[in-house]
Parts: structure tokens; sequence; C-alpha cells
């Protein structure tokens, strides 16, 4: 295996490598507006500039900067297959929703390549055969499943035998003419129409409420501030509002992980996802006039399983032997929500708000997915019908599989939950390592510590403020992360990402023994 010594020592996207964001303030005032849109994520910004072009007057916040969660951590795979999920679809809920929702996901497609073409936007938008291949009899036998899935919703694919890689495959079913592109570069003009367009764009500012008491919602933000409005979208990946919808029940998170390698091997084109475990996913790009191919896989439920280094050195190892490795330039990990049908979230919040709309749970497949939210999103608000709207209400709950998944999710919580309160599992402070992070006890309690490379301690109280789970430590990206719902804290507590609001309580050097 090749030494992950080679390894970045942080994680960091490649998109943002030849990628400058406009820069935004922090909301500083009051504010009223038509609709107020929490998450500037790609779906929140799409949704923003659709609502803009129809004439509504948007704010547009995030709790950090632009695109800095999930949009800048894709591999940015355009493409309606989705994993093996049609063959599941049809089972569950029919052949008439089942071609809907690849309809949807094919017209989100189209709509990306729509805009690109409208604004001549260079985002290194390609056509691709996108592939599944099996490693497994029995694999090969529900790719033989999902063909037949594909071949009754009329969808352009075939089963092949073997993918142009030193990979042994028993077949492979590819979903034809699908896309990817840079991200990034994509959104950049859609942040520049809708700031021309009037409307308000706020970096750094966290929404952590919204009041209902009226009959226009008001998003309330941590310095206070409050923005008044006839909507509210919330596209901040977690929803950072519930509204008695329980999303927390009926969601579990999910890490992957990426590696942008420069190869020794040619790149022979198309997308590729591996339907055995564990996962391995390949496509392409060029940054800078260079070439990466992009390896990821590895996933698991956040907070859960091995050291998470360990997952970057499996990638390392898989990479060098399927491609040839010269260098590993960025190395990052994304995570992403799955709902207990597999179908994501998209509409009104819960039946107790008229005009409160969420997006979520994309299942690891965002790209089309934020189109077809967006355009969702745009019509639920602006009163116009959708034909897709039943296919992801939020307000669904179907018994098969959903309510065994429910329950599966649930106990799964519970069981963290009460490991991580009894559980004694520890070091000792004075065993940690520079750059080494772990669960210590100090006066007894549990605490979570890193020592930095220049060994200072960074000691934090392990308890997410969420629901009261506790926090575990992934070494890969030198967070805290929470096994219950997926909350990610910084060494020093901040949030990374939700649907903790508030940061972990620090610990002190004067409060130690």
């Amino acid at each position: 295996m090749t030494s992950t010594k080679n390894f970045p020592q942080f994680p960091e996207p490649i998109w943002n490598e030849d990628t400058t964001l406009p820069k935004f303030g922090p909301l500083n005032g009051n504010k009223s507006v038509d609709v107020a849109i929490v998450g500037a994520g790609i779906t929140g910004i799409t949704t923003a500039y659709l609502l803009s072009k129809a004439g509504m007057t948007v704010a547009l916040i995030d709790a950090g900067p632009l695109v800095n969660g999930t949009t800048s951590h894709t591999t940015a795979k355009v493409t309606a297959q989705h994993d093996m999920i049609y063959d599941e679809l049809i089972s569950h809920i029919g052949k008439e929703k089942a071609k809907l929702y690849y309809e949807a996901n094919m017209e989100g497609l189209e709509f990306i390549e729509a805009i690109i073409r409208e604004k001549g936007i260079d985002c290194g938008f390609t056509r691709e055969d996108a592939y599944l291949y099996a490693t497994t009899d029995s694999s090969h036998q529900k790719l033989k499943k999902e063909f037949a899935a594909y071949q009754k919703l009329g969808i352009d694919g075939d089963l092949v035998s073997d993918i142009p890689f030193n990979i042994d495959v028993k077949s492979a079913l590819v979903m034809k003419n699908q896309a990817q592109f840079h991200p990034l570069k994509y959104l950049i003009p859609l942040i520049q129409d809708i700031h021309a367009s009037g409307g308000s764009i706020y970096e750094n500012t966290t929404a952590v409420d919204i009041q209902t008491n009226n009959s226009q919602p008001v998003v309330v933000t941590k310095q206070g501030w409050k923005i008044t409005c006839n909507a509210v979208v919330t596209s901040s990946h977690f929803p950072f509002f519930d509204g008695r919808g329980f999303y927390f029940t009926r969601m579990h998170a999910e890490k992957s992980y990426v590696l942008a390698v420069k190869a020794e091997k040619e790149y022979p084109g198309g997308m590729y996802l591996c339907v055995d475990q564990p996962t391995r996913s390949l496509r392409y790009t060029t940054i800078n006039g260079e070439n990466y191919i992009l390896v990821g896989g590895e996933s698991h439920k956040t907070g859960q399983g091995i050291n998470t280094i360990k997952h970057y050195e499996a990638l390392q190892e898989w990479a060098q032997n399927t491609l040839g490795v010269k260098q590993i330039p960025y190395r990052w990990s994304t995570q992403d929500l799955i709902t207990i049908d597999n179908i994501p979230y998209i509409g009104r919040i819960s039946s107790k708000h008229d005009n409160i709309y969420v997006a979520t749970g994309y299942r690891k497949w965002g790209m089309t997915t934020s189109a077809v939210a967006a355009k969702l999103l745009t019509d639920l608000v602006m009163r116009q019908d959708n034909r897709f709207k039943d296919v992801f209400t939020p307000s669904r709950f179907l018994a098969d599989p959903g309510l065994k998944d429910f329950i599966v999710q649930n106990a799964d919580v519970a069981g963290h939950f009460i490991t991580g309160k009894l559980g004694m599992k520890h070091k000792k402070i004075e065993e940690l390592s520079n750059d080494e992070g772990a669960v210590v006890k100090v006066k007894g309690k549990r605490t979570g510590a890193y020592k930095d490379e220049n060994g200072y301690l960074h000691l934090v109280d392990t308890t997410c403020t969420h629901l009261g789970c506790e926090c575990e430590w992934n070494s890969g990206d030198r967070t805290w992360d929470c096994p219950c719902h997926g909350s990610r804290f910084s060494y020093d507590g901040d949030v990374v990402e939700g649907p903790a609001e508030m940061p972990l309580k620090k610990v002190s050097l004067d409060q130690q023994p």
C-alpha cells in the first residue's frame, strides 16, 4: 500500500481549488421579505434563483460561508441512477410513482444543463454514461432485477458484462447519457443573479427558530435578528426547525470519503459505482488543466465504526491497485441523510405548517435532487401545481419498508445513546500524542480531548447539544461526530454540521484536576 504520509494533513474538497465564491456579510438587523431561505447550498441557491426570477423578494441565509456544506463536498455526479433504487421503488410505491421519481430527476439534469447553456457557464459539464457494477453473484442477480425495472420504466440503459478497469465484475448496469460538472462554478452565476435581482444573501447567520404565532412566519437568528416573511424554505441539510415533523426519527446520517487522485492509468470516461460493500465510486474531473480521478466510498453511519483514517487508507489501497497512484492532492469526507424509505423529503414541513417547507434526505444524490427540490419548492411557495409533489411529500409514512426501518433506526439511536452514557472506554490525557484526539475522563466526567500539533489541549463536553447523545472522535476529519443524528463539531466544539445549533461546551484547563 502507498503510505498515507502522501495524504494532505487536513481534508479539503477539490472544488475549492480553482473557485472564488462571492462574499457576503452577516445579517445585522431585522428584515421583511416574501420568502426566507435557510441553507445556502445548491438547493437553497437554486430555489432563491427561481423565486427571484419570478419576482419575489428573498433572503438567503447560511450559518457559515456559502456552499460550504454537502454541496462543496459532493462528487457532483448529475444522474438519475441513484444506486439500485428503481426495482425497490416499484415494489414499495408502484410503477407510476417510480416512473415519476425517474422523470423528476431527469428533468433536474436537463434543468441544470439548460441553465449552463443559457448562461454559458464554464463548469466542466459533460454527458457521461453512469454504471452500477456487481462483483458478486448475489449482486449480479440484483442488477438483473434492476435492469428489468429500467425496462418497465422506459429508462435508457443496458446490462453489460464488463467495465474498462482492472476489476473482476459479474455485470454492470449502464444508464446512458447522464452528466457530471463542477458544482461551485455552476452556482456562482446563480448567486450573482440572485444578488442582481435584489435578493439578500447573508453568510455566518445561524437560524435557530421559526416563530409561528402569527400568519407570517418569523425566522429568528442566533444573534436575535428576525426575518418576517410569507414563507420559509429550510434547505439546511438537516432541518434546523422540526415543525413536529419528527425528522430526527425518520432519517439517519452516513459518512463517506473521497480521494482526488492523480493516476498512472488513463481514465476511460464514464461514472461508476460498485453495488457491493465496501462501496467504490469513480468519476474524473479537470482542475486548472490537470486531470484527477475522484475515488469515493467507505460509507458508514456517522459517529460509528472504525478509526475514520482507515477509510481513507482503504480507498488509497484500492486506487493504487485499480488506477496506480502518482499523488493524492486532496481528500475529504461528506455526510448525507438517508430517509426511512430512501426517497427525499421535499414539501411542506408538516401538516401543522402551511407556509414552511423543507428539502432533506437526498441519500447522496443531491445534484439532480436539488433541482427537483428547487422547482418543486418554488411551485409550492407560488401555489402552483407540480406533478411530483406526492412522490416527495414529507407527510408520507409507508408501512413497507418505512415502519420496519423506523423501528430499526430508532432502536439504533437508543442503543448508542445508552452506550455513550454508560461506556467507560477512555484514554488518559497524558497518553495523547500531538495531533491525537480521544475520549478521556476529567474528574470522572466523559470529556473529549484533542492535543494539537503544538501540544495544546482542546477539551470539550462530548454531550451533543441536539438531543444529548455522546459524540465520538473522528480522526480523519478531526471532528466530534454524534452517532445518533449526525451532528458534527470541530475539535474546539463549534458546530460543523447540524441538526445541533449550539456548540459543545468547552472544558477549560483550570477545570482539570
